[in-house]
């Protein structure tokens, strides 16, 4: 091909390092991109994956579609005797929301971390073998952040050996389960455990919603759909579920009884398993979310790059390599250099967090099945902190790569809408972000408080044992290119992390009760949790590139997109930085100054950068981030595919239009 095409094979021509060790890096490990890479492929080149008219289906299509997908990977699956990694990676890269999603993601997980080894032996079989379809009931319509707040009941009947689960209250509903509305034959219920008239809080309860042989949802089951979400496409493939219980019982042995269960004679006893065990599952949700976040902004941030190479704009005209007079591609601008590179860099920065992340919880669980829980509130505060950070980061980031892609940007068929319609929510579920960085807060002002009882913080919170010296020090940056030591990076960092936090800690002595302090500052509670977060996220990158990394100038490139990360979010929290001293105004120039330098020093690389994803065309559903860059032609294309287009006349001519044109609105029929 000829053209556009070329360009986009004319930029990978300038990249200064192996995009093969890159796309290693990216995946993890060899046998991750190996095993990744061929599922990709294997579901490109499959037209029973084809995604690229979900815009056009009404939503009962659009579910009918999914329903059959999801039954079309479960049989793929089976007769490729994909293991259990190969069959994660193509429910991945088929990538619609169907009911397997939180069936696999969330309630299998939900009675592996729950669940005796007598109950898992009984229902897990069942699951993996999808003979029962299970979703996650925690949130109800009332009550999402607030667990302690649900109102569903599961009452104890010593007559019956059953528990009774109740909706005492419309709020009591069971509101958003992904899969509930119409696919869902179970559910893991999280209800208030009441035996003997005493209640003990909430716990979860294996619930049958529909019956296995016609579907029909069990006498005192009323459940359904929620309705149609934000976005075209997006999580309308999917049937969020409200469920309402009028007294439905359920054997005794349902309860998930692997930290505390109910005898026959309704005595509440807790087993010796502790109890912390259940907050692994939460840490192991979390970490995938961040994961998910550095995939969908690379997604997105993929591509406004490619299509940033390709469109042109203004600019004095000048020849390319083929002698022809073209403008200024919008790449090249730095206004769009501003936006975009960042935004690059944060899906690595992302990336590499998330791989931290995976060995923590891995880490975590050996500890806690030790009955060591000494680093579980770091780790929790840790997982709660990044899920919040890098979600916000990635939702913002998606919508600016929409607009950094102009009016085309707005299509659907650039991908970027429902690419933000599918993540945006992230946002929300599995914690508000805000009430997260609330709850790390909080940890950070009892971590500040135990400095004085000479307890030494662990794990992302080491740093605070500095904290004498990270209250006086000063940024030693004298000139622009001392920005490029670590170390310095990393001191400036902990300063405004530590100070945010002595500064809360301070202020919340004067008032009069904790709670009223606490509500008081939330705000600056907020900030100095963000500034503690990305102190983490910058740490893990440093710590990133002082590994082995084999490869032509690899590394060279994930320096440069650490400290443009960096200092991008130094030019971002500006007031931080100076407030607390951390640096002077002079450095905050200097920093900006290495900043731009640094933008144009990635520039050559940055389509290699976004190739190293290796995101198939299928994946990305882009138009405007093909691979081979012909985005124009294919744009109109697209454009005639469009159902309004199966004819010239539209349908309603005769009955809306004419009567306008021909002034005859007396006698239509409106």
């Amino acid at each position: 091909m000829e053209g556009i095409m070329d360009h986009l094979a004319h930029e990978r021509s300038k990249a200064q390092f192996s995009v093969e060790e890159m796309k290693v890096i990216w995946a993890g490990s060899l046998h991750a991109f190996q095993v990744s890479d061929r599922i990709a492929r294997l579901v490109a080149s499959d037209p029973g994956f084809r995604k690229d008219n979900r815009a056009v289906l009404s939503r009962k299509e659009l579910f009918k579609s999914a329903l059959r997908k999801a039954a079309y990977v479960w049989k793929r699956i089976n007769e490729l005797a994909l293991s259990e990694e190969e069959a994660s990676w193509l429910r991945f890269y088929v990538d619609e929301l169907a009911y397997a999603y939180v069936h696999w993601g969330m309630f299998v997980p939900a009675i592996k971390g729950s669940a005796t080894e007598e109950q898992q032996q009984k229902w897990l079989p069942l699951a993996n073998k999808m003979q029962i379809i299970g979703t996650y009931a925690q949130t109800e319509l009332g009550h999402g952040s607030n667990v302690r707040g649900l109102e569903t009941t599961a009452t104890f009947d010593p007559e019956t050996d059953e528990f009774i689960i109740h909706s005492p209250t419309l709020t009591s509903s069971k509101w958003w389960p992904g899969g509930l509305g119409k696919v869902a034959t179970h559910a893991v219920v999280y209800a208030r455990l009441i035996t003997d008239g005493q209640e003990y809080g909430v716990h979860g309860f294996l619930v049958q919603i529909r019956s296995l042989d016609d579907h029909f949802p069990l006498p005192g089951v009323t459940v359904g759909d929620i309705g149609m979400k934000f976005g075209s496409g997006a999580f309308n493939s999917i049937d969020n579920g409200v469920v309402r219980f009028d007294r439905v019982r359920i054997p005794r042995n349902q309860m998930l009884m692997k930290v505390s269960r109910v005898t026959r004679q309704g005595k509440y006893v807790e087993s010796n398993v502790p109890k912390q065990l259940l907050y692994g599952a939460m840490v192991y949700v979390r970490q995938i979310i961040v994961a998910d976040a550095s995939i969908a902004l690379s997604r997105a941030v993929c591509i406004a790059t490619r299509y940033s190479a390709v469109r042109r704009q203004f600019g004095p005209p000048h020849k390319d390599q083929n002698g022809n007079g073209v403008e200024t591609q919008v790449i090249d601008y730095k206004t769009q250099q501003s936006r975009l590179f960042p935004l690059l860099a944060s899906a690595y920065a992302f990336r590499f967090v998330g791989e931290w992340l995976k060995w923590l919880y891995t880490d975590l669980i050996q500890k806690l099945e030790a009955n060591d829980f000494s680093t579980l509130p770091e780790a929790h505060a840790c997982t709660a902190g990044l899920k919040s950070l890098t979600t916000s980061a990635a939702a913002d980031g998606i919508e600016e790569c929409r607009k950094l892609c102009g009016g085309h940007g707005y299509l659907s068929s650039s991908g970027l809408p429902e690419l933000y319609a599918a993540f945006v929510p992230a946002c929300t579920y599995e914690g508000d972000n805000i009430v997260l960085l609330l709850q790390v807060s909080r940890f950070l002002m009892k971590t500040i408080s135990q400095l004085q009882t000479g307890k030494k913080p662990i794990g992302t919170t080491a740093y605070m044992e500095h904290v004498e010296h990270l209250i006086q020090c000063h940024c030693k940056v004298q000139k622009a290119e001392d920005w490029l030591n670590p170390s310095v990076i990393l001191e400036a960092f902990e300063a405004r992390a530590i100070r945010l936090s002595v500064a809360c800690a301070e202020n919340l002595t004067k008032f009069a009760t904790p709670l009223q302090g606490f509500s008081e500052l939330s705000p600056d509670l907020v900030e100095a949790a963000v500034a503690h977060c990305q102190l983490i996220v910058v740490s893990k990158f440093i710590e990133k590139l002082q590994q082995n990394i084999e490869g032509i100038g690899v590394k060279q490139q994930l320096e440069t997109l650490c400290n443009i990360y960096c200092f991008n979010l130094i030019h971002k929290h500006l007031g931080d930085f100076l407030s607390t001293g951390s640096i002077s105004p002079k450095q905050a120039s200097l920093a900006s100054d290495q900043l731009r330098s640094l933008y144009s020093k990635l520039r050559p690389n940055v389509i290699a950068l976004v190739d190293a994803f290796n995101y198939t065309d299928h994946f990305l559903g882009s138009v405007l981030g093909r691979y081979d860059g012909n985005v124009y032609p294919k744009l109109y294309e697209e454009a005639w595919k469009d159902p309004l287009n199966d004819s010239v006349v539209p349908d309603g001519y005769h009955e809306y239009i004419q009567p306008v044109l021909k002034q005859q609105l007396q006698n239509a029929r409106l």
